[in-house]
């Protein structure tokens, strides 16, 4: 009798276990996708119907891949419509705040100046990161990733990194950089007066040696591992970000998984290399004062010993440096070139200010800081072709923004660049370069002087980018520098063919003819 009346137990346990699971899937899958749907769409948002387990995730990819497949006709800077196919016909069908399907989850793609300011400000502890797909989030788990107590702890640790002072000594780091490339473009046009060269390839070679000296001392030689792994990488984390994650796929020894994890160990591994070399360095010179980023962290772990970051922890600042410092970067300079190459009055105008403020001298802090063109111009091109297109965010709790009530678990899509070309706010020539737009500042720029969330590139309020001075100091100089030397102009052969792959960049590249001044 024992024996039976333990065997029903256990089967009964089991019963419930497997009764319980199948309610938890239908929960997950059916019953919170439809209640979410519904109380959404009861607020009058409006959107995409829940498709079971995938919603629009094929959708998008096939919007994605049929615009990618052919370049635009001309050179428009109407560009939404090729770089967020999907999300854009959305907006236009529904509005400024609508409803599209990842997997069993509502994402709601946000439009609208108001809303996007008070998720980004006053509403900041109840919007946080989105959990990532772990195969997403192996990219970086830096700043960037972290929220609440974390990120503020980091953020102070950080910081000091990026002062004024401190950039203004890495100063040097950024002339040589921008020196040896000049030199380089100056030889290949020696021999006739002019050259072809791609300056999307070309500004990430030299983006790279000014990351790999500000953040490390070192050469790009050193760094270029780094940077030929995290491009491999970022190819594997978009298609991991576009597919539907099962939990524990990550733990699956598929090939692409191996070498992601691969990927993820070589980069580690190269780094934590460079912090020893660091820190030996700094062991021998015992005046030494950081420089560079790498420096710069481990003095402040050296300041605050009882609160210091952990060398995993600056190994994944590293990585995030590395990652945004350069991409960014360079893809602004290529988009620069790009459209002072379609606009030559502007870029004469911004070469006669940088002659007139430098001469032939290389740009130093001083000189950087009197510009007036030459920023007006880089914001410009961030306006219609900002480095990073979008943020998301994720509701941590039930809250209200804009009238609308948002339940725990939604996420949020901030479209940054369909708000910098909306006409509402930018005028009926949105989608003209015009440089004057920021002739009195970025808080004056667009048509809503009190609407300053109108332009956002380096993100808003108290998580806005650490390193944007850090870029345009870069940016500044590499541009002048270019001017002083160069003019340029499209080459016949290229197409204009803007994407995303975590980055804004020219599908095709970007081949302009350099003329030697």
């Amino acid at each position: 009798m024992g024996n039976i009346y333990l065997f029903e137990i256990i089967v009964t346990c089991w019963v419930l276990l497997i009764l319980y699971a199948f309610l938890r899937v239908v929960h997950v899958i059916w019953w919170r996708p439809n209640y979410w749907e519904k109380l959404l769409r009861r607020q009058g948002i409006r959107g995409t119907s829940y498709k079971l387990l995938r919603g629009d995730i094929v959708e998008i990819k096939a919007s994605m891949m049929e615009a990618h497949s052919k370049p635009m006709s001309g050179l428009s800077h109407h560009i939404t419509p090729r770089v967020f196919p999907f999300f854009h016909d959305l907006m236009q069908k529904y509005g400024k705040v609508c409803m599209t399907w990842i997997g069993t989850k509502p994402r709601l793609i946000i439009g609208e100046p108001e809303v996007i300011r008070s998720i980004l400000g006053d509403k900041k502890n109840d919007f946080v990161k989105p959990p990532q797909n772990p195969l997403v989030d192996i990219l970086q788990r830096g700043i960037a990733t972290l929220d609440g107590d974390q990120w503020a702890k980091r953020r102070r640790q950080i910081t000091p990194a990026f002062h004024f002072d401190k950039l203004k000594g890495m100063m040097p780091a950024f002339s040589t950089s921008c020196s040896e490339f000049i030199n380089v473009w100056t030889k290949l046009a020696t021999l006739e007066g002019s050259c072809e060269v791609d300056v999307a390839a070309e500004f990430q070679n030299i983006t790279g040696d000014v990351i790999a000296r500000t953040a490390f001392g070192s050469s790009f030689e050193e760094g270029k591992k780094i940077f030929e792994l995290q491009k491999e990488q970022a190819i594997l984390v978009i298609e991991a970000y576009y597919s539907l994650y099962i939990p524990g796929l990550r733990f699956v020894p598929t090939r692409k998984n191996s070498r992601r994890y691969k990927l993820d160990n070589e980069i580690k591994a190269t780094i934590r290399d460079i912090i020893r070399k660091k820190e030996k360095e700094i062991e021998n010179r015992s005046e030494l004062r950081g420089t560079d980023f790498l420096g710069l962290l481990l003095d402040e772990c050296k300041q605050q010993s009882d609160n210091c970051m952990t060398i995993e922890e600056v190994i994944e600042e590293c990585k995030l440096f590395y990652f945004a410092g350069k991409d960014t970067t360079a893809n602004l300079l290529t988009w620069t070139m790009v459209l002072l190459s379609m606009h030559l009055n502007w870029q004469e105008k911004a070469r006669e200010e940088v002659l007139r403020i430098c001469g032939k001298k290389s740009p130093d802090f001083e000189s950087i800081s009197h510009f007036k063109i030459v920023p007006m111009i880089l914001n410009e091109v961030m306006r219609l072709y900002p480095p990073v297109c979008n943020l998301y965010r994720y509701s941590k709790r039930k809250t209200s923004i804009g009238g609308i009530t948002i339940p725990a678990g939604i996420e949020i899509l901030l479209v940054m660049l369909s708000l910098h070309h909306d006409p509402n706010y930018w005028g009926d020539d949105v989608e003209e370069f015009n440089p004057e737009r920021f002739s009195e500042g970025v808080a004056r720029s667009s048509k809503d002087n009190q609407n300053q969330i109108a332009f956002y590139p380096f993100g808003w309020g108290p998580r806005i980018c650490l390193g944007q001075n850090f870029a345009m100091m870069e940016a500044k100089m590499a541009l002048a520098m270019i001017l002083q030397h160069f003019s340029f102009e499209l080459s016949p052969s290229y197409t204009h063919a803007p994407r995303t792959v975590i980055t804004l960049q020219p599908q095709y590249g970007a081949p302009i003819i350099l003329h030697q001044l």
